[in-house]
């Protein structure tokens, strides 16, 4: 007998500002589901997940949620009203044993539990959410867009957190790999209904082309019936009109249908225009260094960017990528070291705060107000490339409609905040686009579309992202923010940057072999020098700093473990719980005592070099 759904949605509708949002839309989540949620920004997403969670009502249909059944949310913009730190917020509604959780969610998703809310940015307050979600351990996890604001460190601890649980998710992400990773079946939602793949997302795009490939094949049959019907109609009616009732009819509900049909969002008619060609150098850092107080962030680094590269910096957040950003475009200065600007660059940024956009202004003055696309004494007119358009006919080219040009920003959802600072930076020319976190909130029909403009787009491209799979299709060049202000660079994008790294590790090993003399013509790498102790080989410098912060983290889980086996009335009041944090324990004390072997063995083999 197979197993009761978790969660059965029927015929749910719900209308928004007068237009259906759903219209009789029915869904079934099953034991060990691991599906993602897609559709295009503006689709319903966020808000069908809210229905799933019971936080948002329908105006008709029906919600069955199997008793018994919890159910965990983990929102874009949460609440922390009444929470003093974040992990106050993450360990509420937990048993303080259990509290232990957040500590190892909060090290794996890299915040501070300690931290104000008051204070916290918007990404780490994402980051507390999720910790909490991933405490509290529900049977049926809702996750919408999980890996924003998250580095790529934490987005491969998540994603193997995910591939270890046995409870059921459903996700909403736009990255590409971490859908390829998790997802079993995929939830398309499209003009307001839900289809269901049982398969991954590497089917899904194939899937989809089919569905719309087939759509259209069958209105463009109904579309030839009605011209022969309608033809019939005009021409052999008169004779014939009272038998012939019937047949008008027919015609009449095959017009309705046609009405009927949803017409799909077509794409957002996304173009870079390339402004004059840039001199042949770009940028030009030579041997930069740049601290805040004690902590360096670049240090020693050098790095000649030349007209069409694509460079991409990967990192933990608050790495310093952002930071190497402004140096290199000469909008802060180094402490030490040069950077050289190349001659007629004209640079468009795109910044992960969107701070660029006003959310109290609508989209209309968002654009108008803009200096770069004003049009002097016409008020609904913005200059796109060096052209005079009216605002509400650019902005559909982004895929908004009249009414949204005269909405506040702070009604958009994050995709389409995304669209609109892109509408911003698309209308003048460039020849170096400088893009930090570009793909947040973006649906994935759009990020092809970024791709393969970028990839026709003939300046140079500076680029901050987590995307591993955007990486990979735009990058020519990797900087890997290493730690302690060490950047490495590498050819290609993420992958290319993996394949070096496992290459490297066995070559460094070996017994140093004297290296060539460079001539002159052979440019020295790109990448700063690393140092550390002597007498070690790069993989292992670079260990011997790691271990330090590893046993500590080993030594606090010891902790807090101990602490919770303290209570000798868990093991008769939960012996489960007992007999598992008592295998955590001896795991983690194993480890420990071979982490300080290990850093004992390569903290003397420096000392002796």
């Amino acid at each position: 007998m197979a197993p009761a759904p978790l969660l059965q949605l029927s015929q749910i509708s719900l209308t928004y500002g007068g237009d259906p949002l759903f219209s009789g839309l029915d869904l079934v989540v099953q034991p060990g589901d691991r599906l993602a949620l897609v559709g295009r920004n503006g689709s319903g997403k966020s808000t069908l997940m809210k229905i799933m969670a019971g936080l948002v009502e329908a105006d008709s249909g029906h919600r069955v949620l199997t008793p018994g059944t919890s159910v965990g949310y983990m929102e874009q913009d949460p609440d922390f009203t009444g929470f003093a730190t974040l992990g106050d917020y993450a360990a509420s509604g937990l048993d303080p044993a259990e509290a232990y959780r957040v500590d190892v969610a909060a090290e794996g998703l890299g915040f501070d539990p300690s931290v104000a809310t008051a204070t916290a940015s918007g990404g780490e307050r994402r980051r507390a959410a999720l910790a909490k979600l991933l405490a509290e351990a529900p049977e049926l996890m809702l996750l919408d867009e999980p890996t924003n604001h998250l580095d790529i460190q934490a987005i491969q601890w998540l994603e193997d957190r995910l591939r270890e649980t046995r409870a059921a998710f459903v996700l909403i992400s736009h990255d590409r790999a971490f859908l390829n990773g998790l997802s079993r079946a995929m939830l398309w939602l499209d003009r307001g209904q839900v289809r269901r793949l049982e398969q991954g997302f590497a089917a899904f795009e194939d899937w989809r082309d089919k569905t719309w490939a087939d759509e259209d094949e069958a209105r463009h049959k109904l579309d030839r019936k009605i011209r022969h019907e309608a033809k019939w109609a005009v021409e052999g009616i008169s004779a014939r009109r009272k038998r012939n009732q019937g047949r008008l009819r027919a015609l009449q509900a095959l017009k309705a249908e046609r009405a009927a049909q949803i017409r799909r969002q077509g794409t957002a008619a996304l173009a870079f225009e390339s402004g004059a060609s840039s001199g042949k150098l770009v940028t030009e850092a030579d041997h930069v260094t740049k601290a805040f107080g004690a902590v360096p962030v670049v240090r020693d680094f050098s790095l000649k960017v030349l007209r069409g590269d694509r460079v991409a910096l990967v990192g933990p957040n608050g790495a310093g990528k952002t930071t190497l950003l402004k140096l290199l475009t000469g909008e802060m200065a180094p402490d030490s070291g040069t950077v050289r600007l190349g001659t007629n660059l004209q640079m468009a940024v795109f910044d992960q705060t969107r701070a660029q956009l006003d959310p109290d202004a609508s989209l209309w003055e968002n654009l108008t107000g803009d200096p770069l696309m004003r049009v002097s004494g016409q008020a609904d007119q913005v200059m796109v490339r060096g052209q005079p358009r009216h605002v509400v006919g650019y902005l559909k080219d982004f895929l908004f409609d009249e009414a949204q040009a005269r909405a506040p920003v702070r009604s958009l959802s994050g995709g389409e905040r995304a669209r609109l600072l892109l509408a911003r930076i698309m209308a003048r020319e460039s020849n170096l686009l400088v893009l930090d976190e570009p793909t947040n909130d973006l649906d994935v029909e759009t990020l092809d579309l970024l791709q393969d403009i970028l990839g026709d787009y003939p300046g140079t491209v500076l680029l901050v992202s987590h995307d591993r799979d955007f990486i990979d299709r735009i990058a020519t060049t990797t900087l890997l923010f290493e730690g302690q202000g060490r950047i490495t660079a590498y050819a290609g994008g993420w992958s290319d940057m993996q394949a070096q790294r496992a290459l490297a590790a066995p070559e460094a090993a070996r017994p140093a072999k004297a290296a060539p003399a460079r001539s002159a013509a052979q440019p020295a790498p790109v990448q700063a020098p690393a140092t550390g102790p002597r007498g070690l080989s790069f993989t292992e410098k670079k260990r011997l700093e790691a271990l330090p912060a590893e046993i500590a983290r080993l030594e606090a889980e010891i902790g807090k473990l101990s602490e919770l086996l303290s209570d000798a009335e868990l093991y008769t009041r939960e012996p489960v719980k007992a007999a598992k944090a008592t295998e955590m324990l001896s795991q983690r004390q194993k480890a420990l005592a071979a982490a300080e072997e290990e850093w004992l063995e390569l903290e003397e083999r420096a000392s002796a070099g």
